[in-house]
């Protein structure tokens, strides 16, 4: 099977940095297009950005300018840089990738557990 795990999160100041982790492993013969969305209590889950399998992103107004996805793809890997860190940037952070799977090779949509980004003073 396919599995996704996000790392990184935890506890920031106002106008700090984290960086998220998505690493992916299992079943995968390549990656697609990968993302990060994020869920606040009580908020439905939003996008963050995406970042396609040639380097190309594309970022929410929200966060646009302050965070920056990559991707190591030899490594299966994606990256979430989250600078000038906001208190209503708190929430769980998901990453997700478009992957083809070994053996049928198939094309499914994996998702990570999600890790929790809690920006306070």
């Amino acid at each position: 099977q396919v599995l996704l795990v996000e790392s990184g999160g935890g506890l920031v100041q106002p106008g700090g940095s984290l960086r998220l982790s998505c690493a992916g492993s299992g079943s995968i013969f390549a990656i697609d297009a990968m993302g990060w969305y994020r869920q606040a209590p009580g908020k439905q889950r939003e996008l963050v950005g995406t970042i396609t399998r040639d380097g190309t992103t594309n970022y929410a107004d929200s966060v646009k300018g302050r965070f920056t996805i990559s991707r190591d793809n030899a490594k299966k890997t994606e990256y979430l840089q989250m600078n000038s860190l906001k208190p209503e940037d708190t929430a769980v952070y998901y990453c997700n990738a478009e992957v083809v799977l070994e053996g049928g090779r198939s094309l499914v949509a994996a998702w990570g557990q999600g890790t929790l980004v809690t920006v306070s003073s």
